[in-house]
């Protein structure tokens, strides 16, 4: 049997030079593991689980049972009802035993594609093309096949790893982790940390910015263009609200976070509005409805429900002055960050620049992570994975296959710091730190 300061067979072998002191970087083995990743992650991507509306979950599902389970992994499966939509499935694997635990966690939803042919995976020049590729179904094979890595290692852990595979989270998570976090317990008492597989182009995200969609509608009265007398123009009231919203805008713009983030100008505070917009029947109509949309950032620094009020105070200023408004929200979530000297940020950190010899910056991711849900209850949670944001959710995704097994290794590098059995006595580590709004 293996032990911390051994080697980890295949995966994890640290080669002899590190071992005589002429180095701190730890080379992955053979890539005995690159095929197997490669071929799940081409299988999950054949499986069109877009999001909307939420199709092929099933499916999708089966096969990562099947998938944990023909791994001699243990798989728990949950089907959630949530009225109007079909049944979501969350699936639930622990590998180990002892009392602390490490929380990997990845959604197995994406967004809608742009062709039919990106569910239709292709080989080319060493990149792995297709819808999930990035995001994230990529990522979510090199952390089950680093939970094999460890296993067939044999490494001596104290601890345990819990792999939590979700649906939703394109839209709100409101059938995976929204569920979860409702009506269970996310994480248990032994929990330290928890890691997502992210495209984050090289980064560690370990903060991400919430979330106040809402959806305003206007109404007005119609009536002929002839007989604009008769009418009562939405549009026009629209606007009115707009504007009014756009020195809120400004306002907020003057706000910086005080993550990183590239470029520098992302630091400020955000609120698109009219991302969604629409007016009238037709041209020559007075419309009578007019409906924009409302998509408020806040950085981690920010109280949501402080957002949340000053947004309904614009609005409730007009319904005052007699305007007729309704405001339906689309989804809330609170910004959420984990600090990066936590030993589990570091313990990423150290095994990201031993297989990729750099050591990843920390930034703030500029959308919403699932790591919010695990930060928000105090875990310190990152996001980290092959891939980049720049091409997730485009028709180019893709994926470098070899990226996929070295970030394998380097989740399989990350527990084995943490979980090692001299580690886990020698290091306190805290889930506290973690901040939300």
């Amino acid at each position: 049997m293996t032990t911390p300061e051994d080697v980890l067979d295949l995966r994890l072998r640290e080669e002899a030079s590190v071992r005589a002191g002429e180095g701190n970087r730890v080379q992955a083995g053979p890539r005995d593991y690159q095929d197997p990743i490669l071929a799940l992650t081409q299988r999950l991507i054949e499986i069109d689980t877009s999001n909307p509306p939420g199709r092929g979950y099933e499916a999708c599902a089966d096969l990562l049972q099947s998938t944990l389970i023909g791994l001699g992994l243990a798989c728990d499966r949950i089907e959630v009802a949530i009225p109007g939509l079909g049944p979501r499935y969350i699936l639930r694997s622990v590998w180990g035993s002892g009392v602390r635990s490490i929380y990997l966690h990845g959604h197995y939803d994406v967004v809608p594609a742009q062709s039919a042919e990106q569910f239709r995976p292709r080989v080319i020049d060493g990149r792995l093309w297709g819808r999930g590729s990035a995001d994230m179904k990529g990522g979510l094979a090199a952390m089950i096949y680093a939970i094999v890595a460890l296993r067939d290692a044999d490494c001596d852990l104290e601890g345990r790893v819990v792999l939590q595979l979700v649906p939703d989270e394109e839209v709100g998570s409101v059938g995976g982790s929204a569920w979860l976090t409702a009506r269970t317990d996310l994480f248990d008492e032994g929990a330290i940390g928890m890691l997502t597989p992210e495209p984050s182009g090289g980064a560690i995200w370990n903060a991400s910015r919430g979330a106040i969609s809402q959806r305003v509608t206007v109404y007005g009265r119609e009536s002929h263009v002839g007989r604009l007398d008769a009418g009562d123009n939405a549009f026009e009231r629209m606007v009115d609200v707009v504007a009014s919203l756009r020195r809120l805008r400004d306002e907020l713009a003057e706000r910086r976070t005080s993550y990183a983030i590239e470029p520098p100008e992302a630091r400020r505070s955000l609120l698109l509005l009219g991302g969604m917009a629409s007016s009238g029947a037709n041209f020559n109509v007075v419309p009578g409805q007019a409906t924009f949309t409302i998509d408020r950032r806040p950085n981690p620094e920010e109280d949501l429900a402080e957002e949340r009020a000053r947004l309904a105070e614009v609005i409730d200023g007009f319904r005052s002055a007699g305007y007729r408004l309704d405001v339906e929200t689309l989804q809330e979530a609170a910004a959420a960050g984990s600090p990066d000297d936590h030993p589990v940020a570091v313990a990423l950190a150290e095994s990201a620049d031993a297989f990729q010899g750099r050591r990843p910056p920390f930034q703030m991711c500029p959308g919403i992570l699932e790591t919010r849900w695990y930060a928000s209850a105090g875990l310190p949670a990152y996001a980290f994975g092959p891939g980049s944001l720049d091409v997730a959710h485009g028709p180019d995704e893709s994926v470098d296959i070899a990226s996929l097994s070295q970030y394998s290794s380097i989740y399989a590098q990350t527990i084995r710091r943490l979980l090692a059995d001299h580690i886990a006595k020698s290091r306190d580590i805290d889930r506290q730190g973690s901040t939300f709004s």
